[in-house]
């Protein structure tokens, strides 16, 4: 919940020339709150940033007050919808299975879903984690088609906490969830305190194809030096 209309405009300002020369096999995406999304849509026309809506419902229109539907975030260009982010599903209890209803929905409808999924420090802690996720995996993404679809490995307990997962054990994750998955080719990103200082490492492993960017990406700065990363 950051941004404003005229706040987007100071951040495009400065970030779209600082990511001029980021190569082209990247993809950049923005998602910022629904009432930036059409002032942002006209920003980033004719340059490499898509954009992503922070949730979609799962209906096309009706009593769902609050909500935000496929056809209305299409409208604006949005390429992307995020789907089971840690905060709906801790401040809203979102389940596993209105999770799945809203990414089929977004499928359905030419959205490409970033599912996330991410265990709790206490999960954590009581060796629960591969069993968290694997529910979340197993429920969350059924009847989803691999090709058009992106998951997000967030681990609640390193998102805004101090405390860091290293990129080893991002990594390992990451693999079982291709391996749980069945899909080669399933793009698949790391979220939880990426800032520039660990992009690098991040990009470095096997099974990481991209970031879910929180904090670091409100600077223009940082948010560019991590779209243009270094293989070291």
């Amino acid at each position: 919940m950051h941004m404003t209309c005229a706040q987007s405009r100071e951040f495009m300002a400065a970030f779209l020339p600082l990511v001029a020369d980021v190569p082209d096999d990247r993809e950049m995406v923005l998602s910022p709150p629904f009432t930036a999304l059409s002032t942002m849509a006209e920003l980033v026309r004719g340059s490499a940033v898509e954009l992503s809506s922070q949730n979609v419902h799962w209906e096309d229109s009706g009593a769902f007050t609050a909500e935000i539907s496929a056809e209305m975030l299409t409208e604006h260009d949005v390429k992307y919808s995020i789907v089971g982010h840690s905060e709906p599903r801790k401040y809203f209890s979102e389940s596993d299975e209105q999770i799945n209803r809203r990414a089929r929905c977004a499928q359905s409808k030419g959205l490409i879903p970033i599912v996330c999924v991410g265990e709790s420090d206490e999960q954590r802690e009581r060796g629960e984690a591969e069993r968290v996720i694997r529910r979340q995996i197993e429920q969350g993404l059924e009847g989803l088609d691999a090709n058009t679809l992106v998951v997000a490995y967030e681990p609640i307990w390193a998102i805004g906490t101090g405390k860091t997962c290293e990129a080893e054990e991002a990594n390992r994750i990451c693999g079982l969830i291709r391996s749980w998955v069945g899909a080669t080719d399933l793009i698949i990103q790391y979220g939880g305190s990426v800032k520039p200082s660990n992009i690098d490492v991040l990009m470095q492993m096997s099974d990481i194809d991209g970031v879910l960017v929180g904090g670091a990406s409100l600077k223009p700065e940082s948010f560019a030096r991590i779209a243009d990363y270094q293989l070291i």
